[in-house]
């Protein structure tokens, strides 16, 4: 999978440039993107920069896009699997169903599905994707072995 880093509001950031990372985004269309609005960080020479600096509302605009940018992307990106049966390396349960394991495709995006942790830690399996959801695909175990 392609992921990546964006920073948006640092000091001198015009949007312009701003403009070019929405544009980038378009191109990539990234799997995953961690975004966030830059603050200050003590010891660091932006941090004393006094022109430059970008009004909170505008990285909170600036970040709100950015997000929803990468929000539909990923969600394409999903469902490019539906469908599909790929192999999954089992992690862990499902922090949030007790009932469900959560692994990984090759490309490190994240499937859940039905089954038995303490049979299919660590396993590989073959899952086929039923749901694509923005970060994430919802599957069932396509053999029987488990």
């Amino acid at each position: 999978g392609i992921f990546a880093d964006v920073i948006v509001g640092f000091p001198g950031e015009t949007e312009e440039a701003f403009q070019k990372t929405l544009e980038l985004m378009e191109r990539v269309k990234f799997d995953n993107l961690n975004t966030f609005a830059y603050s200050p960080r003590p010891n660091t020479e932006a941090a004393t920069w006094t022109e430059g600096q970008i009004p909170e509302d505008v990285k909170k605009d600036r970040l709100y896009r950015v997000q929803e940018l990468a929000a539909k992307h990923g969600l394409e990106r999903s469902q490019r699997y539906v469908g599909r049966t790929v192999e999954i390396l089992v992690e862990d349960r499902n922090p949030r169903n007790a009932n469900q394991v959560m692994g990984r495709t090759r490309q490190g995006r994240q499937v859940y599905f039905d089954g038995d942790i303490d049979q299919l830690q660590g396993e590989y399996v073959d899952v086929l994707i039923t749901e694509a959801r923005t970060w994430s695909l919802m599957g069932v175990l396509a053999n029987n072995n488990y």
